[in-house]
């Protein structure tokens, strides 16, 4: 079982920017994937970004692509998700996750195992 700690969140104007971070523990997540999803209001969670199962490369929402960066540094067992140039369509709760075992798509809510508790992103006009 691992926990995860999602802060950073906040109230933003449009493009601004906010680095959101995923602090887990109880397990080292170095090895694990993990990924970013986000949920708005009356809409389901989507997907954000994401790492790949070797970790060597990343993958994005096209809504957020160019302008979100997801980074890891494992020495802290932190994720991070760097949002730049921030749009009112970007506001939602946001929420770090971590896959266990490979085989599963990084895009699905179903293939992470632990998730945090979410942290409010709000984005004004």
């Amino acid at each position: 079982q691992v926990q995860l700690v999602e802060s950073g969140g906040g109230l933003v104007q449009a493009g601004d920017s906010l680095r959101l971070s995923c602090v887990a523990s109880g397990r080292t997540v170095s090895s694990y994937p993990m990924g970013w999803f986000r949920q708005a209001p009356g809409k389901e969670r989507e997907f954000v970004a994401a790492f790949t199962w070797t970790g060597g490369d990343t993958w994005y929402a096209n809504s957020v692509k160019d302008r979100f960066t997801i980074s890891r540094d494992n020495t802290k067992n932190t994720c991070y998700l760097q949002m730049n140039n921030l749009k009112p369509d970007d506001t939602a709760v946001y929420y770090c996750a971590v896959r266990l075992s490979s085989g599963r798509a990084y895009y699905l809510t179903t293939s992470y195992d632990n998730w945090g508790q979410g942290t409010q992103v709000t984005v004004s006009s």
